[in-house]
């Protein structure tokens, strides 16, 4: 199966450069086929570890064991997805002028941003680790800033300068982790996870103290951290929904992925304890202040991120109670959190095509005018709610299962009423949306999107609730609807049945992070 692991970078490298030559309709196919051919390729890989087996190729370059291949099926799905999706998305500016040099740079930068997330959990080392969670960073940036305004470049450039200088942060700590290592492996050696955790036990205890938490703070300025996540809202808000989907439903988990290797090499040498106070400090400080911010937002996308920082201190707290079935279900909630973030993400970009704006009061009754799009974002801010029969759902209840049985009642205690809290803000927010009715009168005198076909004074003194006659807000393509259909077929199947195979690999994934091994 090393092949597989080739094949896994290739096929979207494969699409990039295609991408850049190609006409519009090759570009989207290509790509096309790179997304399935990764999603079934990071299935099979996971079937091939799932009881504790690791791959390697490259001449040890590349690895994946089972804690790998959970992040990779998560970004595999996201990233295949957003493919399927672009298709339709992009389709609708066909008209435009310039559109295929735009389809050319757009489809690229996609594709290499799936290529740079997929190499994050097949890195062997820290240092190709730093790389390609850095190589994220640039792709990414430039993906923001793809429809060049003003707001789109400002969040790109926050974006770069923030990440830029966590990732500095993090840096430092792979050195302090390489420096360590040199009194048990020589003076140079390449920076295997294996090597770490044979020699574990030999390391400086707090040199590695010292490494992770620069890890933490580095990292997790990608990962959406509080109080390092202030590039997160602008940069999912102003990039394609596509982009948005993999940024929040895959890169934070990425970044999340880099912390847990620099996790794993603590717990073995035996400050484990002191790693997941850490990871839940940070994750409650995350959980607290997103589940705040979700209150006020008024940018449907921005809500959604800040969503994002929500789910991923809820990942970090359930890494840190510890318990078995805590983490367990701490690496189900980053395949949950995948698919339901990418459903939410993927139809607020079909909302965005619909109604032209991302004002959450400007968008109103979609669930009637938009039959396809409307119950499936209501759907998706269900599933992130924690509804039951969600994906999410399981997951987050053996969080909370896991945490009560070690006895961290406070830390349930904060989760439960914060979840809550920004279930109540996103569910309020996204009912007016899907939900909201206007009035026959209101209607009428409406005028068209602002903005659109028939100009952007057009109806200006109407109810901004209902900016958007109603035959001008309609389901815009089949591509964008079987996009945001496999993410939801995702969310509602592991809410129902969690297969034995995937419930085997997150059980070794696991197992990983309590006792590592080469």
């Amino acid at each position: 199966m090393s092949w597989a692991l080739y094949t896994t970078l290739a096929a979207p490298v494969a699409a990039t450069l295609l991408s850049l030559r190609a006409g519009w309709r090759l570009a989207w196919s290509v790509s096309l086929a790179a997304g399935v051919v990764t999603l079934a390729l990071a299935i099979a890989i996971g079937l091939d570890v799932r009881h504790g087996r690791v791959l390697h190729a490259a001449d040890g370059w590349l690895r994946v064991d089972p804690l790998g291949a959970v992040f990779l099926l998560a970004t595999a799905l996201v990233y295949s997805m957003s493919c399927v999706f672009s298709v339709g998305y992009l389709g609708v500016e066909r008209g435009n002028r310039g559109f295929t040099g735009f389809a050319r740079r757009y489809f690229a930068l996609l594709n290499l941003f799936g290529a740079a997330m997929l190499l994050v959990p097949l890195a062997s080392d820290f240092g190709l680790l730093w790389v390609a969670v850095e190589l994220t960073t640039i792709v990414s940036a430039l993906l923001v800033a793809i429809d060049r305004t003003d707001a789109a470049l400002e969040a790109a450039w926050k974006y770069v300068l923030i990440a830029s200088s966590g990732l500095g942060i993090a840096l430092l700590g792979v050195i302090v982790m390489y420096a360590t290592g040199t009194h048990a492996a020589g003076s140079a050696y390449i920076p295997r996870f294996a090597r770490f955790i044979v020699h574990a036990r030999s390391l400086s205890p707090e040199a590695v103290k010292l490494a992770f938490v620069l890890a933490v703070v580095g990292f997790g300025t990608k990962v959406g951290f509080v109080p390092v996540h202030t590039w997160l809202p602008d940069a999912h808000s102003e990039a394609p929904a596509p982009a948005s989907a993999m940024l929040s439903g895959s890169l934070l988990a990425a970044a999340l992925y880099a912390i847990l290797r620099f996790f794993q090499v603590a717990s073995a040498n035996g400050d484990r304890a002191f790693a997941e106070h850490v990871l839940i400090v940070f994750g409650a400080v995350s959980l607290i202040a997103a589940s705040l911010f979700v209150l006020r937002q008024g940018n449907f996308k921005r809500l959604l991120a800040y969503s994002s920082i929500e789910h991923m201190g809820i990942i970090a707290i359930g890494i840190g109670f510890g318990a078995p079935l805590a983490v367990a279900g701490a690496l189900l909630h980053v395949i949950t959190h995948a698919a339901a973030k990418g459903l939410a993400f993927l139809s607020s970009g079909s909302l965005l095509r619909g109604y032209d704006t991302k004002q959450v009061e400007q968008v109103t009754d979609a669930g009637r005018r938009m039959p396809f799009t409307g119950p499936m974002f209501f759907a998706a801010v269900l599933a992130l709610a924690g509804l039951p029969l969600s994906g999410v759902f399981r997951s987050e209840f053996e969080i909370v299962a896991g945490g009560i049985s070690q006895g961290q009642y406070l830390a349930i205690v904060l989760l439960l009423v914060f979840v809550n809290l920004a279930f109540f803000g996103v569910a309020w927010h996204a009912g007016a949306m899907v939900l909201g009715r206007v009035s026959l009168a209101t209607e009428s005198a409406a005028g068209p999107l602002a903005g659109g076909p028939s100009g952007p004074q057009a109806g200006a003194q109407a109810d901004p609730r209902a900016d958007a006659r109603p035959d001008t807000v309609r389901e815009r393509s089949g591509w964008m609807i079987a996009g945001m259909a496999g993410c939801l077929l995702v969310v509602v199947a592991l809410g129902v049945h969690l297969p034995g195979e995937l419930s085997d690999l997150l059980a070794s994934a696991r197992r990983v992070l309590e006792a590592p091994r080469a």
